[in-house]
């Protein structure tokens, strides 16, 4: 059964209108609730399904120079920027590039970083960028939920496992890894559960 409460977060998380804790909260009962995440994808399907079955016009270019000079000043004040090249936006989609710096946050480890890249709360999972400089050690720890790891750069070193680019790892909820460490440092794409510590850490 879904409240009534419930059904409007689901449309304000839809419409991207939930601040970083709600969606925090608001993802960890779509996690445990299936009627719940039913709804929330629907709407993100309906939204999406109107947002494209609007009559397009071309605005004068004048309006793109007026709305940059407007939000420009802001969004530099919040450390973005405004990415003018050639990706189109489109309903549904979101585009970073790989220039961007933005989005990091450190660790309580010195020299470990994450950045989130990417949420989905019906889903249930996470997507963020994680970066070890060289010489760091992660403590050894427990799995709150599944991860998975890509590693993208360096290496990364997993008990008596040495992972090097283009190499992948699962670790099970519940499982253990011991002390990881880094020689040359490394940058990863990984993969977590929405209510892993590391997201709400992404996220706080």
């Amino acid at each position: 059964m879904i409240t009534e409460q419930q059904q409007e977060l689901a449309a304000l998380c839809a419409l991207g209108a939930l601040d970083s804790a709600e969606q925090l909260r608001f993802a960890a009962e779509v996690r445990v609730n299936r009627e719940l995440r039913q709804l929330l994808h629907s709407l993100q399907q309906v939204l999406d399904k109107v947002a494209l079955a609007g009559a397009s016009a071309t605005p004068p270019p004048s309006l793109k120079v007026k709305v940059l000079a407007r939000i420009q000043p802001t969004m530099a004040a919040q450390g973005q920027s405004i990415h003018q090249g050639p990706v189109a936006a489109l309903a549904g989609l979101r585009f970073l590039t790989g220039s961007e710096t933005t989005g990091w946050k450190q660790l309580p480890i010195p020299g470990a970083w994450i950045k989130l890249l990417s949420l989905e709360p019906s889903r249930g999972y996470a997507v963020l960028l994680g970066k070890l400089e060289p010489g760091v050690r992660y403590p050894a720890h427990t799995n709150a939920g599944p991860e998975d790891f890509y590693i993208l750069t360096g290496d990364l070193q997993i008990g008596e496992q040495t992972l090097r680019a283009g190499d992948f790892h699962h670790a099970d909820a519940g499982s253990m890894h011991g002390e990881n460490y880094s020689v040359e440092g490394c940058t990863l794409l990984a993969v977590l559960t929405v209510d892993d510590p590391l997201v709400s850490f992404a996220m706080a």
